[in-house]
């Protein structure tokens, strides 16, 4: 991924020459300015000698070379950056080690550039005539201005599986005794993942069975982790527990039940554990298990019988079109315009073969491909792949990965670093990859805007599958197929990436334990982050702690879920050597009561996340002049009772979550009304608890943040009466796009929840508080409605609304999710959109 390493190093040039171009710039511009010159001409032939050096070793170490260059130079640049900040331009000139240090890095840059130059023939000598071809290239404009930087089609959309579906139900409602066994047979890449969803989310399903267990094996695997995965759930966290004492815990909980388990994606069995957990289960009413697996021998050794396997086929021809176009043609409905790019389109889905995973992944791809001589050349470059390697998925993926735009191979390859079916996090990628740069920035666009973006470059690609979505539909949880996984990890090791051994690389996942011997002498570690499966954590000895300060070109460090046999303070303490660190997250790590001095050297710093630390107490002043933080968030800290002052100070912020505005006594705390000059803040959350925290002149603090998107105001644990009178008066920006109000105190709501005053709400969630009745202007007045497309309400026992007031007044309603609210009256929940059937009083769910 050269390509993507040079992208990354020539975006973070420019960007310096323009606003740090200056003081000790002054003697080194000249070999930064010659360097940016070469590497923006081989620019246009990287892309194509990327591909080449799969198949020329001489190349791949050209391409290796230039890879170890560009990294250099950029630890280089940042070096650079700080010098800069930290002396005066005449203090730069008389004082010998600076002086020391630009001789020294000019003749280092001379060094690079000579070696480049060369680099660049030879790589030129190797392409021959492709040279030109990529020269010429036109379609690199695709590379910078993604087509669909958003979600464009709904990922829940299955075609072709209904038969399969239909039989596997109908076997389980056929079981009144005993424990049944269904196994579902097949190549990687055919489905069986998605059967057994689409069986297990179905409603009859969950109607029919009490409870029901979704267990990801894989081909690695823990038995402990197997039956900790099934507590979980069943609601029961079980860190600590032996296995014998496991398998009681579930005999209990299921003993009396009719349960479903999916022991999804079964390798081995190996060691007998399969035979431990059935025989400690409670057989009987019905209870069944579903396997998927690729081994036929493996289900039939796990109880299934012959007449219980299920092999999925292949999908028909016209299924695999339909498939096709949904994907492909998803930003207009799925449906194919252009004749010409039907053809070749066929043409391509012939070559998949029916199997959905390379369906969807080149249907992904094509999607960013809107021209004829695209798809053309697309389709002769998978005739290609599939000439040396006959299997399309792995065909098709590769085409994936080697048509993706510089910036989007290095987000991707970011994924190699978790563990098999662990569910990642967008937060946790988005930060990550601002953090390290990897996001292009432009002037005008919020990082964390562009950063989500590229999170859906590689949903709408199919390279990331959907695990979890919010009720309006946005993504937050992903995972990856192990065909994916298999060719990202490939990748990366092939680029120096990330390696499984886990030594001399730039990145590293924490997975539990960590070894020593991974940090030891690693100068080249650029990002170290916590990879931990649901309901892990990590665990990181003194000698391990003490090594990350070592590594001093480290730009992203999150130990978020780790417990440490050393006081954190302790490791804290010598943090501020990594001077270039932009993204730390120290999430849900104890006891952190407070962040430590040394923090204050971390300049550079752009996100910082301390949530769900529940002992922190405060944060310290100095935070507050992190010019560059983009990203703070204290959210569920309940310790924290305030931000310091200040925070209006940072002008750069565009997500604060945990807001805690002080009262008049708090003196050193920071009043709502600092709010006012954040005039970039797209995520706003605001916790409020008394009616002290809003002054009468802090009603309009909101006027100014026309840039924010998403607001949550929660009022958890409030009290007094008076805060319901602020909150009323608390008019929220009208160009929000989504709204959620938490612990909401009052039995009216706001005055200002009307379609005047909020004409751009798109997403509004009320959840929770004493909330009884809409205040009159709720449902509009002289001919106003609601733009609002999806709502959610969720545990307003006493919430009365009439479905038929809310069609009238939000016409453009799509989405509904109600849960716990009794009061509501005729609800659809099978409609048109909807899910369900008629909701009445006496249900309690959506």
């Amino acid at each position: 991924m050269v390509d993507a390493v040079v992208s990354v190093f020539l975006e973070r040039l420019l960007n310096t020459l323009i606003d740090e171009g200056r003081t000790i710039f002054n003697e080194l511009r000249e070999p930064f300015e010659k360097l940016q010159s070469e590497l923006q001409l081989m620019q246009s032939f990287l892309k194509d000698a990327d591909k080449q050096k799969r198949k020329n070793k001489i190349l791949c170490t050209i391409m290796g070379n230039l890879r170890e260059l560009i990294y250099e130079a950029e630890d280089i640049l940042a070096d650079c950056q700080l010098q800069s900040r930290e002396e005066s331009s005449w203090f730069v000139c008389i004082y010998p080690p600076k002086i020391q240090f630009q001789y020294r890095t000019g003749k280092r840059l001379k060094e690079i550039n000579e070696k480049i130059s060369n680099i660049k023939q030879n790589i030129m000598a190797y392409l021959g005539p492709s040279i030109i071809r990529g020269m010429s290239r036109t379609d690199s404009r695709n590379d910078q201005m993604p087509r669909w930087s958003s979600p464009v089609y709904d990922h829940t959309q299955v075609v072709g599986l209904e038969g399969d579906k239909k039989k596997i139900k109908g076997w389980l409602f056929e079981a009144d005794n005993g424990m049944l066994s269904i196994g579902v047979v097949g190549m990687g890449g055919l489905g069986k993942t998605t059967i057994a969803q689409e069986v297990f989310n179905d409603r009859d399903i969950e109607d029919h069975f009490e409870r029901r267990m979704w267990v990801s094996v894989s081909e690695t695997f823990d038995e402990k982790q197997i039956m900790r995965s099934i507590l979980r759930s069943l609601g029961d966290a079980s860190i600590g527990d032996d296995q014998g004492e496991l398998l009681r815990k579930i005999y209990q909980y299921l003993l009396g039940k009719r349960y479903l388990i999916v022991m999804d994606d079964v390798w081995s069995l190996q060691g007998g554990w399969w035979t431990r957990i059935y025989e400690g289960l409670p057989k009987s009413n019905g209870s069944s298990v579903i396997i998927t697996t690729r081994n036929e021998e493996v289900a039939k050794k796990m109880r299934v019988p012959e007449s219980r396997i299920h092999k999925p086929n292949f999908l028909s021809d016209s299924d695999s079109w339909l498939l096709f176009r949904k994907i492909a043609f998803a930003a207009n409905g799925g449906e194919c315009t252009y004749p010409e790019l039907e053809t070749v389109g066929n043409e391509i889905v012939q070559k998949c073969k029916g199997l959905p995973l390379a369906i969807k992944a080149i249907g992904g791809l094509l999607l960013y491909k809107p021209y004829y001589h695209d798809w053309r050349r697309i389709a002769d470059n998978f005739r290609d792949e599939l000439a040396e390697n006959d299997d399309s998925v792995m065909a098709s993926l590769q085409l994936s990965y080697d048509e993706l735009p510089p910036y989007l191979k290095s987000c991707f390859l970011s994924v190699s670093i978790f563990p098999e079916d662990c569910v990642i996090t967008k937060e946790q990628l988005v930060h990550w990859w601002i953090g390290e740069g990897f996001v292009p920035s432009r002037v005008s666009r919020p990082s964390t805007e562009a950063g989500e973006d590229c999170f859906s470059g590689l949903t709408n690609r199919c390279l990331l599958e959907v695990v979890d979505k919010t009720y309006n539909g946005t993504i937050y949880t992903c995972k990856i197929h192990d065909m994916v996984r298999d060719l990202v990890i490939k990748m990366a090791e092939d680029d120096s990436f990330f390696k499984l051994s886990g030594t001399g690389c730039r990145h590293l996942g924490i997975s539990g334990k960590m070894e020593e011997k991974q940090l030891i002498g690693n100068q080249r570690l650029r990002a170290l982050l916590s990879t931990t499966k649901t309901g892990e954590v990590n665990k990181v000895s003194s000698s391990i702690a003490c090594r990350l300060s070592d590594c001093n070109y480290m730009r992203v460090l999150d130990i978020r879920k780790s417990i440490f046999d050393t006081p954190l303070t302790g490791l804290l303490c010598r943090i501020g050597s990594l001077q270039h660190l932009a993204y730390l997250s120290l999430s849900n790590t104890h006891p952190l009561i407070q962040l430590p001095p040394s923090l204050e050297e971390l300049k550079n710093l752009q996100i910082l996340d301390v949530s769900y630390c529940h002992n922190l107490k405060t944060l310290p002043p100095y935070l507050m002049t992190f010019k560059k933080l983009r990203v703070l968030d204290v959210s569920h800290c309940g310790s924290l009772e305030y931000l310091p002052k200040g925070v209006g100070r940072l002008s750069n912020l565009e997500v604060l979550l945990g807001f805690r505005p002080s009262i008049p006594s708090q003196l050193e705390g920071c009043r709502i009304t600092e709010l006012r000059t954040l005039t970039r803040l797209r995520t706003l959350s605001l916790y409020l608890n008394q009616g002290k925290e809003i002054n009468d002149e802090d009603v309009n603090v909101f006027e100014n943040l026309q840039e924010l998107q998403f607001l949550i105001i929660s009022c958890f644990d409030s009290h007094g009466t008076d805060l319901i009178d602020k909150l009323d008066k608390l008019f929220p920006p009208q160009e929000l796009h989504e709204l959620c109000l938490k612990f909401y105190p009052g039995s009216i709501s706001p005055a200002w929840l009307n379609p005047i005053s909020l004409p751009m709400l798109k997403y509004l969630s009320i959840s929770s508080g004493n909330l009884e009745k809409m205040h009159q202007s709720f449902w509009g007045e002289n001919g106003a409605v609601w733009k609002i497309e999806g709502m959610m309400l969720e545990s307003i026992s006493d919430l009365g609304m009439e479905w038929a007031m809310v069609q009238k007044a939000m016409p453009s309603l799509r989405i509904v999710n109600a849960s716990w609210c009794p009061d509501l009256v005729a609800f659809p929940i099978e409609d048109v959109g909807f899910r369900g059937g008629i909701w009445t009083k006496a249900e309690n769910r959506i």
